[in-house]
Protein backbone atom coordinates (compact mmCIF):
# COMPACT_ATOMS: atom_id res chain seq x y z
CA UNK A 1 0.00 0.00 0.00
CA UNK A 2 2.85 2.33 0.84
CA UNK A 3 4.49 1.73 -2.56
CA UNK A 4 1.14 2.30 -4.27
CA UNK A 5 0.65 5.63 -2.45
CA UNK A 6 4.16 6.73 -3.44
CA UNK A 7 3.45 5.80 -7.07
CA UNK A 8 0.16 7.77 -7.06
CA UNK A 9 1.89 10.76 -5.47
CA UNK A 10 4.67 10.65 -8.10
CA UNK A 11 2.11 10.57 -10.92
CA UNK A 12 0.22 13.46 -9.32
CA UNK A 13 3.39 15.56 -8.99
CA UNK A 14 4.43 14.82 -12.58
CA UNK A 15 0.98 15.83 -13.86
CA UNK A 16 1.11 19.00 -11.76
CA UNK A 17 4.52 19.90 -13.17
CA UNK A 18 3.24 19.41 -16.72
CA UNK A 19 0.28 21.65 -15.95
CA UNK A 20 2.57 24.37 -14.61
CA UNK A 21 4.80 24.11 -17.70
CA UNK A 22 1.77 24.30 -19.93
CA UNK A 23 0.40 27.25 -17.99
CA UNK A 24 3.71 29.07 -18.44
CA UNK A 25 3.38 28.89 -22.23
CA UNK A 26 2.12 32.04 -23.89
CA UNK A 27 -0.98 31.28 -25.97
CA UNK A 28 -1.17 32.95 -29.37
CA UNK A 29 -3.45 32.79 -32.39
CA UNK A 30 -1.88 32.84 -35.86
CA UNK A 31 -4.32 33.26 -38.77
CA UNK A 32 -3.11 32.14 -42.19
CA UNK A 33 -4.26 33.71 -45.47
CA UNK A 34 -5.65 30.51 -46.92
CA UNK A 35 -6.07 26.76 -46.32
CA UNK A 36 -3.41 24.32 -45.18
CA UNK A 37 -1.34 23.21 -48.17
CA UNK A 38 2.26 23.07 -49.31
CA UNK A 39 2.46 26.85 -49.74
CA UNK A 40 2.31 27.21 -45.93
CA UNK A 41 4.79 24.39 -45.26
CA UNK A 42 6.92 26.57 -42.99
CA UNK A 43 3.97 27.53 -40.80
CA UNK A 44 2.94 23.88 -40.46
CA UNK A 45 6.52 22.74 -39.80
CA UNK A 46 7.25 25.36 -37.12
CA UNK A 47 4.27 24.06 -35.16
CA UNK A 48 4.72 20.34 -35.86
CA UNK A 49 8.43 20.24 -34.97
CA UNK A 50 7.97 22.11 -31.69
CA UNK A 51 9.78 25.34 -32.54
CA UNK A 52 6.99 27.39 -30.98
CA UNK A 53 6.96 25.21 -27.86
CA UNK A 54 10.73 25.55 -27.49
CA UNK A 55 10.21 29.31 -27.40
CA UNK A 56 7.62 28.99 -24.62
CA UNK A 57 4.70 29.59 -26.97
CA UNK A 58 1.50 27.69 -27.58
CA UNK A 59 0.50 28.84 -31.06
CA UNK A 60 -2.84 27.97 -32.59
CA UNK A 61 -2.13 27.97 -36.34
CA UNK A 62 -5.51 28.43 -38.04
CA UNK A 63 -6.50 28.26 -41.69
CA UNK A 64 -7.64 31.44 -43.42
CA UNK A 65 -10.53 32.12 -45.78
CA UNK A 66 -12.43 35.11 -47.20
CA UNK A 67 -14.51 35.05 -44.02
CA UNK A 68 -11.49 34.62 -41.74
CA UNK A 69 -9.32 37.54 -42.86
CA UNK A 70 -6.11 37.97 -40.87
CA UNK A 71 -6.29 41.77 -40.83
CA UNK A 72 -9.86 41.77 -39.52
CA UNK A 73 -8.92 39.16 -36.92
CA UNK A 74 -6.02 41.33 -35.72
CA UNK A 75 -8.21 44.41 -35.45
CA UNK A 76 -10.87 42.48 -33.52
CA UNK A 77 -8.25 41.00 -31.20
CA UNK A 78 -9.04 37.44 -32.32
CA UNK A 79 -5.51 36.89 -33.64
CA UNK A 80 -2.06 38.02 -32.50
CA UNK A 81 -0.30 37.37 -35.80
CA UNK A 82 -1.45 36.64 -39.32
CA UNK A 83 -0.56 36.36 -42.99
CA UNK A 84 -1.71 38.86 -45.61
CA UNK A 85 -0.66 39.89 -49.09
CA UNK A 86 0.78 43.35 -49.68
CA UNK A 87 -2.38 44.61 -51.41
CA UNK A 88 -4.45 43.61 -48.34
CA UNK A 89 -2.02 45.46 -46.08
CA UNK A 90 -2.02 48.58 -48.25
CA UNK A 91 -5.83 48.66 -48.56
CA UNK A 92 -6.10 48.30 -44.78
CA UNK A 93 -3.64 51.16 -44.20
CA UNK A 94 -5.66 53.30 -46.60
CA UNK A 95 -8.67 52.70 -44.35
CA UNK A 96 -6.74 53.61 -41.20
CA UNK A 97 -5.80 50.17 -39.88
CA UNK A 98 -2.95 50.00 -37.35
CA UNK A 99 -0.87 47.05 -38.50
CA UNK A 100 2.80 46.17 -38.83
CA UNK A 101 4.59 43.90 -41.32
CA UNK A 102 7.17 41.65 -39.67
CA UNK A 103 8.49 39.48 -42.50
CA UNK A 104 8.00 38.95 -46.23
CA UNK A 105 7.58 35.24 -46.87
CA UNK A 106 7.43 35.15 -50.67
CA UNK A 107 10.45 36.76 -52.28
CA UNK A 108 8.90 36.03 -55.69
CA UNK A 109 5.16 36.51 -56.18
CA UNK A 110 3.52 33.16 -57.04
CA UNK A 111 0.95 34.96 -59.22
CA UNK A 112 2.10 34.33 -62.78
CA UNK A 113 0.71 33.20 -66.16
CA UNK A 114 1.13 29.83 -67.86
CA UNK A 115 1.22 29.22 -71.62
CA UNK A 116 2.16 26.37 -73.95
CA UNK A 117 5.68 26.01 -75.28
CA UNK A 118 4.41 25.56 -78.85
CA UNK A 119 3.47 29.26 -78.79
CA UNK A 120 6.04 32.05 -79.34
CA UNK A 121 8.08 32.68 -76.20
CA UNK A 122 7.24 35.86 -74.29
CA UNK A 123 10.69 37.43 -74.13
CA UNK A 124 9.58 41.08 -74.09
CA UNK A 125 6.32 42.76 -73.15
CA UNK A 126 5.68 43.45 -76.82
CA UNK A 127 5.32 39.68 -77.22
CA UNK A 128 1.98 39.97 -75.37
CA UNK A 129 0.48 41.69 -78.39
CA UNK A 130 -2.02 39.55 -80.27
CA UNK A 131 -2.38 37.07 -77.40
CA UNK A 132 -5.63 35.98 -75.77
CA UNK A 133 -4.85 36.68 -72.10
CA UNK A 134 -6.86 35.39 -69.15
CA UNK A 135 -7.65 37.87 -66.39
CA UNK A 136 -9.52 37.45 -63.11
CA UNK A 137 -11.53 40.66 -63.17
CA UNK A 138 -11.14 42.43 -59.84
CA UNK A 139 -8.15 40.27 -58.91
CA UNK A 140 -4.50 41.14 -58.40
CA UNK A 141 -3.64 39.65 -61.77
CA UNK A 142 -5.79 42.31 -63.47
CA UNK A 143 -3.93 45.05 -61.59
CA UNK A 144 -0.53 43.61 -62.49
CA UNK A 145 -1.40 42.99 -66.14
CA UNK A 146 -2.75 46.53 -66.53
CA UNK A 147 0.57 47.80 -65.16
CA UNK A 148 2.48 45.67 -67.67
CA UNK A 149 0.29 46.96 -70.51
CA UNK A 150 0.90 50.56 -69.46
CA UNK A 151 4.63 49.94 -69.25
CA UNK A 152 4.68 48.53 -72.79
CA UNK A 153 2.20 50.99 -74.28
CA UNK A 154 -0.21 48.13 -75.05
CA UNK A 155 -3.88 49.06 -75.45
CA UNK A 156 -7.06 46.97 -75.44
CA UNK A 157 -6.85 46.89 -79.26
CA UNK A 158 -3.52 45.08 -79.12
CA UNK A 159 -4.69 42.06 -77.09
CA UNK A 160 -7.78 40.01 -76.39
CA UNK A 161 -8.78 39.85 -72.72
CA UNK A 162 -10.90 36.97 -71.45
CA UNK A 163 -12.37 36.87 -67.95
CA UNK A 164 -11.52 33.62 -66.18
CA UNK A 165 -12.62 31.72 -63.10
CA UNK A 166 -11.49 28.48 -61.45
CA UNK A 167 -12.52 26.31 -64.41
CA UNK A 168 -9.41 25.57 -66.51
CA UNK A 169 -11.42 24.20 -69.47
CA UNK A 170 -10.89 27.28 -71.72
CA UNK A 171 -7.13 26.88 -71.29
CA UNK A 172 -7.19 23.14 -72.00
CA UNK A 173 -9.31 23.80 -75.11
CA UNK A 174 -6.84 26.52 -76.23
CA UNK A 175 -9.58 29.15 -76.11
CA UNK A 176 -7.27 31.26 -73.91
CA UNK A 177 -3.52 31.37 -74.64
CA UNK A 178 -2.06 32.82 -71.46
CA UNK A 179 -3.74 31.75 -68.20
CA UNK A 180 -3.29 33.27 -64.68
CA UNK A 181 -2.12 30.82 -62.01
CA UNK A 182 -0.39 30.64 -58.68
CA UNK A 183 2.93 29.16 -59.76
CA UNK A 184 3.29 26.79 -56.80
CA UNK A 185 -0.30 25.48 -56.78
CA UNK A 186 -2.43 25.68 -59.95
CA UNK A 187 0.75 26.15 -61.99
CA UNK A 188 2.09 22.81 -60.76
CA UNK A 189 -1.24 21.07 -61.44
CA UNK A 190 -1.57 22.39 -64.99
CA UNK A 191 2.09 21.79 -65.84
CA UNK A 192 1.89 18.22 -64.57
CA UNK A 193 -1.30 17.46 -66.49
CA UNK A 194 -0.11 18.94 -69.78
CA UNK A 195 3.29 17.25 -69.58
CA UNK A 196 1.55 13.91 -69.12
CA UNK A 197 -0.24 14.69 -72.39
CA UNK A 198 3.05 15.47 -74.10
CA UNK A 199 2.82 19.29 -73.93
CA UNK A 200 5.49 21.54 -72.43
CA UNK A 201 4.72 24.90 -70.82
CA UNK A 202 6.35 28.22 -69.97
CA UNK A 203 5.55 30.66 -67.18
CA UNK A 204 5.28 34.42 -67.63
CA UNK A 205 6.54 36.11 -64.46
CA UNK A 206 5.84 39.88 -64.16
CA UNK A 207 8.93 40.29 -61.95
CA UNK A 208 11.09 39.40 -64.94
CA UNK A 209 9.74 42.55 -66.60
CA UNK A 210 10.22 44.91 -63.68
CA UNK A 211 6.83 44.62 -61.97
CA UNK A 212 7.29 43.40 -58.40
CA UNK A 213 3.97 43.03 -56.62
CA UNK A 214 4.59 41.69 -53.10
CA UNK A 215 2.70 38.59 -51.97
CA UNK A 216 2.23 36.97 -48.54
CA UNK A 217 3.85 38.46 -45.46
CA UNK A 218 3.60 38.03 -41.69
CA UNK A 219 1.71 40.81 -39.92
CA UNK A 220 0.65 41.87 -36.46
CA UNK A 221 -1.28 44.72 -34.93
CA UNK A 222 0.49 47.90 -33.87
CA UNK A 223 -0.68 47.16 -30.32
CA UNK A 224 1.00 43.74 -30.16
CA UNK A 225 4.15 45.03 -31.86
CA UNK A 226 4.52 47.94 -29.43
CA UNK A 227 3.38 46.31 -26.19
CA UNK A 228 4.73 42.76 -26.51
CA UNK A 229 8.15 43.05 -28.21
CA UNK A 230 9.56 39.95 -26.48
CA UNK A 231 6.61 37.86 -27.64
CA UNK A 232 6.97 39.22 -31.16
CA UNK A 233 10.66 38.27 -31.20
CA UNK A 234 10.03 34.77 -29.85
CA UNK A 235 7.23 34.14 -32.33
CA UNK A 236 9.15 35.43 -35.34
CA UNK A 237 12.36 33.59 -34.42
CA UNK A 238 10.45 30.31 -34.10
CA UNK A 239 8.39 30.88 -37.24
CA UNK A 240 11.34 31.76 -39.46
CA UNK A 241 13.31 28.85 -38.01
CA UNK A 242 10.42 26.63 -39.12
CA UNK A 243 10.43 28.14 -42.60
CA UNK A 244 14.20 27.77 -42.98
CA UNK A 245 13.97 24.11 -41.97
CA UNK A 246 10.94 23.48 -44.19
CA UNK A 247 12.68 24.92 -47.25
CA UNK A 248 15.84 22.86 -46.69
CA UNK A 249 15.84 20.06 -49.32
CA UNK A 250 17.41 17.76 -46.71
CA UNK A 251 14.13 17.86 -44.74
CA UNK A 252 11.86 17.31 -47.75
CA UNK A 253 10.47 13.89 -46.76
CA UNK A 254 9.73 15.02 -43.20
CA UNK A 255 8.13 18.27 -44.37
CA UNK A 256 5.90 16.45 -46.84
CA UNK A 257 4.79 14.05 -44.11
CA UNK A 258 3.73 16.97 -41.87
CA UNK A 259 1.96 18.77 -44.72
CA UNK A 260 0.12 15.57 -45.63
CA UNK A 261 -1.36 15.42 -42.13
CA UNK A 262 -3.03 18.78 -42.79
CA UNK A 263 -3.70 18.61 -46.53
CA UNK A 264 -5.77 15.54 -47.44
CA UNK A 265 -6.78 16.74 -50.90
CA UNK A 266 -3.53 16.52 -52.92
CA UNK A 267 -1.63 13.35 -53.79
CA UNK A 268 1.94 12.69 -52.65
CA UNK A 269 3.63 13.49 -55.96
CA UNK A 270 1.68 16.72 -56.39
CA UNK A 271 2.63 17.86 -52.88
CA UNK A 272 6.29 17.10 -53.66
CA UNK A 273 6.20 19.18 -56.85
CA UNK A 274 4.39 22.00 -55.05
CA UNK A 275 7.02 22.03 -52.30
CA UNK A 276 9.80 22.34 -54.89
CA UNK A 277 7.93 25.22 -56.56
CA UNK A 278 7.28 26.92 -53.21
CA UNK A 279 10.98 26.67 -52.36
CA UNK A 280 11.81 28.65 -55.52
CA UNK A 281 9.51 31.46 -54.39
CA UNK A 282 10.38 31.59 -50.68
CA UNK A 283 14.14 31.06 -51.01
CA UNK A 284 15.10 31.70 -54.64
CA UNK A 285 18.80 31.37 -53.82
CA UNK A 286 20.88 30.02 -50.95
CA UNK A 287 21.98 33.50 -49.92
CA UNK A 288 18.46 34.79 -49.39
CA UNK A 289 17.40 34.96 -45.77
CA UNK A 290 13.77 33.92 -45.41
CA UNK A 291 11.60 36.82 -44.27
CA UNK A 292 13.72 39.52 -45.93
CA UNK A 293 11.62 42.50 -46.97
CA UNK A 294 12.04 44.01 -50.40
CA UNK A 295 11.25 47.61 -49.49
CA UNK A 296 11.38 48.86 -53.09
CA UNK A 297 8.93 46.14 -54.15
CA UNK A 298 6.55 47.23 -51.37
CA UNK A 299 6.77 50.83 -52.53
CA UNK A 300 6.19 49.74 -56.12
CA UNK A 301 3.13 47.72 -55.06
CA UNK A 302 1.71 50.81 -53.38
CA UNK A 303 2.45 52.95 -56.45
CA UNK A 304 0.69 50.43 -58.71
CA UNK A 305 -2.38 50.37 -56.49
CA UNK A 306 -2.45 54.16 -56.29
CA UNK A 307 -2.18 54.43 -60.07
CA UNK A 308 -4.98 51.87 -60.46
CA UNK A 309 -7.08 53.90 -57.98
CA UNK A 310 -7.32 50.98 -55.58
CA UNK A 311 -6.36 53.31 -52.75
CA UNK A 312 -7.33 56.96 -52.31
CA UNK A 313 -4.02 58.35 -51.11
CA UNK A 314 -0.39 57.37 -50.46
CA UNK A 315 -0.03 55.26 -47.30
CA UNK A 316 3.80 55.21 -47.16
CA UNK A 317 3.85 51.46 -46.62
CA UNK A 318 7.59 51.46 -45.94
CA UNK A 319 6.84 53.03 -42.54
CA UNK A 320 5.09 49.85 -41.30
CA UNK A 321 7.77 47.39 -42.41
CA UNK A 322 9.37 46.22 -39.16
CA UNK A 323 11.88 43.48 -40.03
Amino acid sequence: MKKKRIHILAVFLFTALLSVASADEIELNYRLKWLFNTSVAGDIYADAKGYFSEAGLKVHVREGSPEKNAINELELGHADFGVASADQVIRALDKGAKIRVLAQLFQVNPMQWIYRADQPRIKTLDDLRGRNIGITFGGNDETVMNTLFAKAGITSKDVKITGVRFDFTPFFKREVDVWPVYFNSQGVILKDRLEKEGERVYFFNPADFGVNFVANSVISSEKVWKNRPEVVKKFMDALLKGWEAAMDPANEADVLMEVKKQDKESNDELRRLQLIATRELIKPSAGVKIGTMDVEAWKQTEAIMLNEKQIKKPVHVESVLKQ
